[in-house]
């Protein structure tokens, strides 16, 4: 049977399209589990790829503002994608990555990015893994700090209702500064980051929400559930950290103290944590987190002179990229990028690359010359490589705290 991709029409429909990706979590998705998703993912941002009428894929994609190196940009977040394992290897999954991107590229979003449930899933489509994050695992007995100190911050217990805005002032603050962190809407946080249906506790208790104070001020939040256990009287449970952030270092020094010192656990664990976290110089015993590295973001280039036009480009001679594009064609050809300078050209190519590679370099978390020792990369002219690192260089690695 032929197979048909459009925008999802109604909640009905997009809760059936949500199907696919639900199954593979072993659930299914209600008419009421929809209405809440709705509130951030739009109907008619939910592809649904049918075969007969009948719905066995869905893609979707989130409206969200991107912070990029020295600035922001309108990205589409691309989330619950999935198929039937009854319609794997028919091309479905194809299909809908090319309806959701001629639909992005309609909509003037120039960047798509998303978490790969697979690393290899994506590249094909133009995405390039543009970021790492960490986890770790940290026993309760190895957790002192170099410097003990003196805390000065506040903290207290808050209810969801009270935590959203000094939360989201605290947050809005820190993701200016990080690439890869998008603006989160009032529904974002009322209904995904500070909700707590029993669904999303994966085994663990009530969602506890913190909030640091410094003077008065908000400076720092944290996101936490207990998972408890006890052998012989003594807990070998632990606290599971799902966000914890400061606005300065001393905030941030802070909240992590607090959730260190929670008594009554054996260990506490973290994820989806920027790799150059402070904790490494926090810790007497760095070692003990066990901090291990994953993939983290991908990112697309939809609109590739728009997209490179809202980050900063450094100070530095200009290179001439040779972009090509197999999956959006419109952004094959070749570039001339430099400080306010983006323009198309027919000059002789610097650097020749695919969209995916160039998706890998946006945000700063890798560089030109990493790609090329990989072969992801190739250097026309001696220096290219240096000068384009020169040009897309970045304060501090991306992060985002969270997976959507």
């Amino acid at each position: 049977m032929p197979i048909t991709v459009a925008p999802c029409s109604s909640i009905e429909e997009m809760a059936v399209a949500l199907g696919p990706i639900w199954h593979y979590f072993g659930g299914r998705a209600t008419i009421e589990d929809t209405e809440r998703a709705s509130r951030n993912l739009d109907v008619g941002r939910m592809h649904a790829a049918k075969e007969n009428g009948t719905i066995v894929g869905g893609a979707g994609a989130f409206t969200f503002e991107l912070t990029v190196p020295g600035g922001t940009v309108k990205a589409a977040g691309v989330t619950v994608v999935g198929v039937l394992p009854t319609h794997r290897r028919r091309g479905i999954l194809s299909a809908m990555m090319r309806a959701q991107l001629d639909d992005v590229h309609e909509r003037g979003e120039p960047v798509a990015y998303l978490w790969a449930s697979e690393e290899t899933i994506y590249g094909r489509f133009g995405y390039g893994l543009a970021s790492l994050s960490g986890e770790i695992e940290l026993p309760r007995s190895s957790n002192a700090f170099l410097r003990p100190f003196e805390p000065e911050a506040e903290t207290r217990m808050v209810e969801d209702e009270e935590a959203f805005e000094p939360f989201s002032q605290v947050y809005d603050r820190v993701r200016r500064e990080y690439p890869g962190m998008f603006a989160r809407t009032e529904n974002w946080w009322k209904y995904r980051r500070l909700a707590d249906p029993e669904n999303r506790r994966q085994g663990g208790g009530l969602l506890n929400r913190v909030l640091l104070t410094i003077d008065g001020k908000p400076e720092g939040y944290a996101l936490y559930r207990m998972h408890q256990s006890l052998e012989a009287g003594i807990s070998t449970g632990f606290l599971s950290v799902l966000e914890a952030i400061g606005t300065t270092p001393e905030a941030t020094r802070e909240i992590w103290r607090f959730l260190f010192d929670v008594d009554w656990i054996g260990r506490l664990k973290a994820g989806q944590l920027p790799v150059d976290h402070p904790l490494f110089f926090l810790l007497a015993r760095p070692r003990a987190m066990r901090f291990r590295l994953a993939d983290a973001l991908w990112v697309r280039l939809v609109d590739l002179p728009a997209a490179l036009a809202s980050r900063t480009i450094g100070a530095g001679d200009p290179v001439v990229l040779d972009v090509t594009d197999v999956f959006c064609p419109w952004n094959e050809g070749r570039y001339r990028v430099g400080r306010g300078l983006v323009e198309r050209t027919n000059a002789e190519a610097d650097i020749a690359l695919e969209a995916a590679s160039l998706g890998s370099v946006y945000l700063g978390g890798f560089s030109f010359a990493q790609l090329a020792e990989a072969g992801r990369v190739e250097a026309l002219r001696a220096g290219a490589l240096a000068r384009a690192d020169a040009l897309f260089t970045c304060g501090r690695a991306p992060w985002c705290p969270e997976i959507f």
